[in-house]
């Protein structure tokens, strides 16, 4: 029996997307699926713009464009017939964000970019394998797993519960799940074929019974059907239910529904984990938080658990860092997920109250203005006034090397740390990370060194003549040093090895 370094429950986005990040380092670990075969449905539809950095790092985000939309408008009817649309490209671009739209693509879209990453990294979903029990000990983790009708036991120095809102992980592990389930704000949710329809955008109709709205999934021939279910009804999930419910809310006979071909009876789950952690065992996605879609945050904020997580146990595991490191995943995380609910909470009663589809977009549904500031892993010498300060995300920008013009994050991409240096760099010492050094000044020198020659990177990133950037392999500043303290960079590093 060999000992994997992790073991992971549950092969949605989120654990697919930690597997790829440990495949990536060359990380041992093994991903089980209770489910015989890759789950059908369009469930969640909207990647935001933070979650397409991700994906860009990870390799896949060309697949997960090709087969979504950005930006689709939203056409919303109102009660009096009266048509607004809304959900259009952002006007202008931003150097510093390469993706300014959320796409809509059906979630198993994304999963099956994940999977195929995934093959090109040389690991695979062991599907059909369920969790059926596990012990830890300070020395890891022994896991009971069945696969038609065998029980193995899988042994691993760490286990991550990826596995859903109903998490077999979470509930061996004896944290409590904290929120409510309620039941008077209830959705039929279906992926059909539409007739009467074209695909250029979202509809949705506002009714006094309630929201209706159908949203073509692209690349694929079918529509999400999406209606609001009263307290106390028990609707069939068939075509003639959600026919009915479409002609009384639109007043339209002349939209025709063909049979469901994924269908579910989705209800309001708003609960958090109270802690991310027991001993060997962690949760990420949904097994950690769930709630409304209503701002389109579930999916993304799971893949960014992960890929938060990942890179730190790859770093423990392959002796580049101290166990003290995974500490803060949940320090950096949780607050995350708090923000989130909250969030969706307001636009699930917005929902309600108006019963309309929330289109509001800004920092905090793309995601791009998640922050781990006062983390143990930021640190800076700039004042709390700062625009960017060590723990936001990092911008992109365009920029001039010799090999021409490139984006930042085409530097930043992959499993490393990069250091801008704006001045003099400082004499980094040996270090067990691997640190990506570049050269900011008015010509490039070295393949790697960047020539700002419009002063974009500067400005983005407030440097003066001799800032030193530290950025983190999951694309957020570890350190900013404007006073370009050379021991200060020295240390940090240290610190996070």
């Amino acid at each position: 029996m060999t000992t994997d370094t992790v073991l992971i429950v549950g092969a949605g986005p989120t654990g697919l997307t930690l597997a790829c990040e440990l495949a990536r380092r060359g990380i041992p670990f093994r991903l089980i699926e209770a489910a015989k075969d890759p789950q059908p449905g369009s469930r969640g539809k909207g990647v935001q713009p933070r979650t397409l950095e991700v994906f860009d790092d990870l390799g896949i985000v060309d697949r997960v464009l090709a087969h979504g939309r950005m930006a689709m408008p939203i056409r919303s009817t109102g009660p009096d017939g009266r048509v607004t649309l809304s959900g259009a490209e952002p006007a202008g671009k931003n150097p510093g964000i390469p993706y300014p739209a959320s796409l809509i693509t059906p979630e198993w879209r994304v999963k099956e970019a994940l999977r195929l990453r995934l093959a090109e990294l040389g690991g695979a979903v062991e599907f059909g394998t369920a969790l059926a029990g596990f012990e830890q000990s300070d020395e890891g983790v022994s896991a009971k797993v069945v696969s038609g009708g065998v029980t193995a036991t899988i042994t691993a120095h760490w286990l991550v519960g990826c596995d859903g809102g109903h998490s077999v992980v979470r509930k061996l592990a004896g944290v409590a799940f904290v929120g409510e389930t309620r039941e008077d704000v209830r959705m039929i949710v279906a992926d059909v074929e539409v007739d009467g329809l074209d695909c250029d955008a979202w509809y949705v109709w506002r009714h006094e019974e309630g929201l209706v709205n159908l949203c073509p999934m692209p690349s694929t021939s079918v529509f999400q059907y999406q209606a609001g279910v009263a307290p106390g009804e028990r609707p069939e999930l068939d075509v003639a239910t959600m026919q009915a419910i479409l002609e009384r809310r639109t007043g339209r006979s002349d939209i025709r529904l063909h049979e469901p071909r994924w269908s579910s009876l989705w209800r309001a789950n708003i609960r958090l984990a109270d802690r991310y952690r027991e001993g060997r065992v962690f949760l990420a996605g949904d097994a950690a938080h769930i709630h409304s879609p209503a701002g389109g945050q579930g999916m993304n904020t799971g893949i960014q658990d992960a890929y938060n997580l990942g890179w730190k146990l790859a770093a423990v595991a392959g002796g580049t860092a101290s166990p003290a490191l995974l500490d803060s995943y949940e320090a950096e995380r949780r607050p995350v997920a708090v923000g989130v609910l909250a969030l969706s909470n307001a636009r699930l009663e917005q929902a309600i109250r108006e019963k309309t589809v929330p289109t509001r977009r800004d920092a905090d549904t793309t995601q791009l203005g998640i922050s781990y500031r006062g983390s143990s892993l930021a640190r800076d010498d700039r004042a709390a006034t700062a625009p960017l300060r060590a723990g936001d995300r990092a911008p992109d920008a365009v920029l001039t090397t010799v090999q021409g013009e490139r984006r930042l994050f085409d530097l930043t991409r992959g499993t490393h740390f990069t250091l801008l240096s704006f001045g003099s760099t400082p004499a980094i010492g040996a270090t067990p990370n691997d640190v990506r050094v570049l050269g900011v000044g008015p010509r490039p020198a070295g393949p790697d060194d960047i020539a700002d020659t419009d002063g974009g990177l500067a400005a983005a990133y407030g440097a003066t003549g001799n800032t030193l950037v530290l950025i983190r392999p999951d694309g957020y500043i570890a350190m900013i040093s404007d006073s370009g303290n050379g021991a200060a960079l020295r240390r940090h590093l240290s610190a996070m090895s």
